[in-house]
């Protein structure tokens, strides 16, 4: 499968998350989003760039549900609930912000 932005084709996989992470900027972003149907306001922007520092800047690290919900309350200075987060990205925000990150699909079990 693959996404058009800007005149490029940009390959994905049958999930819809980005073959090379690499490909990634905020219209692939953006676009991605239109097809989730999410539009993306600051606090989904603060949680995809806080997903795609932790993998590039951390040993590709996909941190789970709660150290997202930990760290984004230092950012936004209370700390959101999960139905917070829930309300940002409903199909799991460690999944579906991470495919808006351009990152790997989170193979693990759970998100909490």
């Amino acid at each position: 499968m693959a996404i058009e932005v800007n005149g490029k084709t940009i390959a994905t996989t049958e999930a819809g998350y980005l073959e090379n992470h690499m490909d990634w900027d905020e219209d692939v972003a953006r676009k991605l989003a239109e097809i989730e149907g999410i539009e993306l306001t600051e606090k989904h922007w603060d949680v995809i760039n806080y997903l795609r520092g932790e993998y590039i800047n951390n040993g590709q690290n996909q941190p789970m549900e709660r150290i997202v919900l930990k760290d984004m309350g230092k950012r936004w200075g209370s700390k959101p609930s999960s139905k917070d987060l829930y309300q940002l990205f409903p199909l799991a925000p460690t999944k579906q912000g991470t495919k808006l990150a351009g990152l790997p699909a989170v193979m693990r079990k759970g998100g909490y």
